[in-house]
């Protein structure tokens, strides 16, 4: 978005990609014009045209003409992106730029390399989508092409589609204009403008958060109901890993982040992605997860679980803290308010029930705030496209702009004792607890779009054991 770095790409119509040029080594295709002419014919059309407009594409109309308006004169450029080499000749599957999917509603994988165009005009900007077209029949890159030819990726949408289906003006790639040169850092100013409209939900995004807050739920009882069997395998973290990532495969794109499925001490780290440990009777299990829709947007759900089927009794006690914050923050959360009011709820609960524990030292300084030692990270963010949502808009407007109706956003209040922690009481290390929810804010406070899970302690210790009769 009006900032500079290379040209398109090779691979577009018609060429063949770096991948298949870096493995002549193993390459034992056919090249005479006799295979190529045979390849080439006897196919039917095909019968999955795209021809029906996406129901995103009026919203995706009104956020460009909102950012139109911001950046009046000024030309705007936002790549979809590339594929991020895995190793070799292998590539990630592909996940379009979350920007170029809020200015043009696309959210499947089908669109690498595309980029958004809007021209000024006297009256705001005209929009092009410029995209790699499927090669033809008779276009080796057809069948020889690893990264757009159709045997390899599968039929892509050809121009005729992209335009029916967006209802923007598309092109071939190979005819973006020489002058524009295409970036994977944006324009810092395009970057805090698209945050900030970011932050404002319309209706189709509420809608596609709720189906992907709906869909998380359902996987977070899928796991309950394996639990038995992560217990039994030597690395129960993967049991629970898996269960939930097939789920969102099946249900939606992907998983909107790294799953957090931690055991026991490993609830204590807070991003602990690497899973790979047991889970233990007696022990909770904290799983952070979320389903990521078809559309791209994310929802963002912990729970922490008594792999047992019940707390015990220090886990209640650290259990009950939480949620006492997370019911402060909800208490907090309405339009006027601020991030910075919502977290300042949650921890006068924390530093209050710490402190009548008797772990907290005498701070010499009092914005010490020594009882942060158990709870490091912020209570809400920012959620739709990006787990963490809105991240390039300027502080002031992040952390102290007012809420307003059509936010969603996260509250997430944590504790934390590491097994090591010789500052916590010995009972209360190798316990982490986090409870998260995902809200949506409405004209008078907001709506918990996550209520359907279980959070007071005895609901769990029932949702529980009813999903594993």
């Amino acid at each position: 978005m009006c900032a500079q770095s290379r040209g398109p790409g090779p691979w577009h119509h018609g060429a063949v990609s770096d991948s298949e040029d870096t493995n002549k080594a193993r390459a034992q295709r056919p090249s005479t014009p006799e295979f190529k002419a045979f390849v080439a014919s006897r196919w039917d059309e095909p019968d999955d045209v795209s021809t029906t407009r996406i129901a995103a594409a009026p919203f995706a109309e009104q956020r460009r003409a909102a950012l139109s308006a911001r950046f009046p004169g000024r030309r705007i450029v936002a790549p979809a992106g590339d594929f991020k080499v895995r190793a070799n000749d292998t590539d990630y599957r592909f996940r379009p730029d979350s920007d170029f999917a809020y200015l043009t509603g696309l959210g499947a994988d089908f669109e690498p390399g595309a980029v958004l165009v809007m021209e000024p005009t006297s009256g705001g900007h005209d929009a092009t989508l410029y995209v790699i077209p499927p090669a033809g029949r008779d276009d080796e890159g057809f069948y020889a092409d690893p990264r757009s030819g159709e045997f390899w990726v599968g039929r892509r949408p050809g121009i005729a589609e992209f335009e029916a289906m967006t209802g923007v003006a598309s092109r071939p790639l190979s005819e973006l204009p020489s002058g524009i040169r295409v970036s994977a850092h944006p324009h810092k100013q395009v970057r805090e403008a698209l945050a900030e409209l970011r932050m404002v939900k319309d209706a189709y995004e509420v809608q596609q958060l709720r189906d992907a807050v709906a869909a998380t739920i359902e996987g977070f009882e899928r796991v309950v109901r394996e639990l038995p069997r992560a217990v039994e395998h030597k690395r129960g973290e993967r049991v629970v890993e898996a269960t939930f990532d097939g789920h969102a495969r099946e249900e939606g794109n992907a998983v909107g982040y790294e799953t957090i499925a931690a055991s026991g001490p490993h609830a204590t780290t807070l991003h602990w992605i690497r899973n790979d440990g047991q889970v233990r009777h007696g022990d909770l299990l904290l799983l952070d997860a979320g389903v990521e829709v078809e559309s791209l947007y994310t929802a963002d759900l912990t729970r922490v679980l008594p792999v047992s089927g019940d707390f015990t009794a220090t886990q209640r006690q650290v259990y009950e803290v939480v949620l006492e914050a997370a019911d402060a923050a909800f208490a907090a959360a309405r339009p006027g308010a601020t991030f910075r009011d919502v977290h300042e709820a949650a921890m006068e609960v924390i530093e209050a029930r710490l402190t009548a524990w008797g772990i907290v030292p005498e701070a010499e300084d009092e914005d010490s705030r020594l009882y942060r030692r158990w709870m490091v990270h912020s209570t809400s963010h920012h959620l739709g496209l990006d787990v963490h949502d809105c991240a390039a808009a300027k502080r002031d407007l992040y952390m102290d702009g007012e809420l307003r109706p059509g936010m969603v956003f996260t509250i997430e209040p944590g504790l934390y004792f590491k097994p090591n922690d010789l500052a916590a009481p010995v009972a209360l290390r190798g316990i982490g607890v986090r409870i998260e929810d995902d809200v949506l804010v409405t004209a008078d406070g907001v709506e918990n779009l996550s209520a359907a899970l279980p959070r007071e302690p005895d609901a769990v210790v029932a949702w529980m054991a009813r999903l594993r009769t």
